[in-house]
């Protein structure tokens, strides 16, 4: 079984002060409701297009481009926004990388240096939400280990999409990401469990 390193293990939450310093623009019109969708199979279409028109414009830059969060599990009900971790050699370095995303229209919204050099871009639409983030991340690692286990585990995915569904009626939209963390570390524990 896989070992991980602790930054992989352990979730890395920021501080109230950075979560506001991070933000470089105004937020997506999005982020002020939660519509949570049942699974729309055109997810992974509109995943597929975009990754291609984003290779092409990064050429090599884009070291890796993959689909993650919940509109990236098959059933899962989700929020209509394709989540993207594209890694790059050092996210940095913005220069390589802003002006060809902003070509494409891309805007960015959010810098964490502190968040293992974490930069957030969406695009024109606010229907892709891109997450940059440099060779090596812990956090692109965590994703993927959260997308695969939900594909392969229908009872977690299933528990994820009530709690979700349950907080989003419940929760204020400002609040609505931290309070998934319970559930999510919950199924985070039995991934790790799982892979020692």
């Amino acid at each position: 079984m896989a070992e991980y390193p602790p930054e992989v293990l352990q979730r890395f939450q920021g501080s109230p002060e950075q979560m506001v310093n991070g933000v470089v623009r105004e937020p997506p019109r999005g982020w002020r409701t939660i519509a949570i969708e049942d699974h729309d199979p055109a997810w992974a279409d509109r995943f597929n297009a975009v990754s291609a028109v984003l290779r092409d414009a990064l050429g090599p830059l884009a070291i890796d481009v993959q689909h993650l969060g919940s509109t990236s599990v098959p059933g899962l009900a989700a929020k209509p926004i394709i989540d993207i971790d594209l890694m790059v050699s050092d996210a940095e370095d913005e220069s390589r990388y802003i002006p060809p995303l902003d070509r494409l229209g891309y805007w960015l919204v959010l810098r964490e240096p502190w968040w293992h050099g974490h930069r957030m871009l969406v695009d024109v639409d606010e229907d892709v939400h891109l997450h940059v983030w440099p060779q090596g991340a812990p956090e692109p690692i965590r994703h993927r280990l959260f997308r695969d286990w939900l594909c392969t585990h229908p009872e977690d995915r299933d528990l994820y999409a009530a709690t979700k569904r349950r907080l989003a009626r419940e929760s204020a939209p400002a609040d609505y990401t931290l309070a998934k963390n319970d559930v999510i570390d919950e199924i985070y524990a039995r991934i790790f469990a799982a892979t020692r």
